[in-house]
Parts: structure tokens; sequence; C-alpha cells
């Protein structure tokens, strides 16, 4: 994800997370710490004519790697376009050095609980009224060991 990417990707934000979208501002941030030696890692994914159609952002520090973003438009979800952003994330935090990744999703979310599973993501907690301002509960989800090595990530089946 670059500079340019952000208005695109407000488009989707604001249309997939409506009550609880990040700001352009928090995209400009998170951006602001790709750079070579930075914290984050931020990608997007198209379609053939360059459309922004998913994105995904990872926060990786001290061996900590955190999943700060992820999303697909409703419109070409069951592709394997999650799957696909998930892997990418995954593979940059055992780059990274990491040792866990984490997660938060929304507990009235089963489709994006089961990507997370697929890939080994295991529940270990809640956060109460997380997702504000709809009060929604947090489900945390942790996967030890993020590896790089493409038969160590259990979903295959979309590449």
């Amino acid at each position: 994800m670059r500079w340019w990417d952000i208005a695109p990707v407000m488009e989707l934000e604001l249309r997939l997370f409506p009550e609880d979208a990040w700001s352009t501002g928090m995209y400009w941030s998170e951006l602001a710490e790709t750079h070579p030696g930075g914290t984050r890692h931020y990608t997007v994914a198209t379609v053939p004519d360059g459309t922004i159609v998913g994105y995904a952002g990872l926060m990786a520090i001290a061996g900590e790697g955190d999943v700060q973003t992820i999303a697909v438009d409703e419109r070409h979800q069951g592709a394997g376009l999650g799957a696909a952003l998930l892997t990418d994330l995954i593979r940059e935090a055992a780059r990274r050095g990491c040792a866990e990744l984490l997660l938060e999703v929304r507990v009235d979310n089963p489709r994006a609980q089961r990507l997370y599973e697929r890939f080994g993501f295991q529940p270990v907690g809640i956060r109460r009224g997380y997702y504000q301002p709809a009060n929604v509960d947090a489900l945390v989800m942790r996967l030890d060991h993020p590896s790089t090595d493409p038969k160590d990530l259990k979903d295959t089946r979309h590449g």
C-alpha cells in the first residue's frame, strides 16, 4: 500500500466498517511506519483493472506481530483474497521474526473467524466492547510461530 492507495482504501473502509472505520489520518500514520526498518507492513489486493478490492496491515515490534486490519470488498469475498492477504501478513510476520501473531475479530463475524482458524489462529480471550460505538466484543486470536514456508500455512486452497 502506498499513499496514493489511501483514497480508494478509505472508500472501502467506510463502506465495510461504517460504524468504526479508521480515519484517513490513521492510514497516513500507519504508512509512515512502512519504511525499511519501520514497524508496519501494508498491502492491497487489486483486480486486473487496478481497482483495490482488499487491503491488510501488520504491526511488528520486538518479536510480536499484530494484524492491524484486513478487509475485502463484499463483492469479491469468497474468491480467496482474504486468504491471500492473510498469507502475506503471516509471511511478513515470520520474516520479521515474530514469535506470535495476534488479531482481534468481531464476535459477530464467524466468516472471518473461520478464515483465521484455517490458518491456525486459536482463540485466547475476549476484549469487551472493543468495537465502538456499537459496543461489540472482540475475540482475540493468536498464531504461534508464523512461518514463511507455504507448506506450513494451513490454508493452501487459494495459493
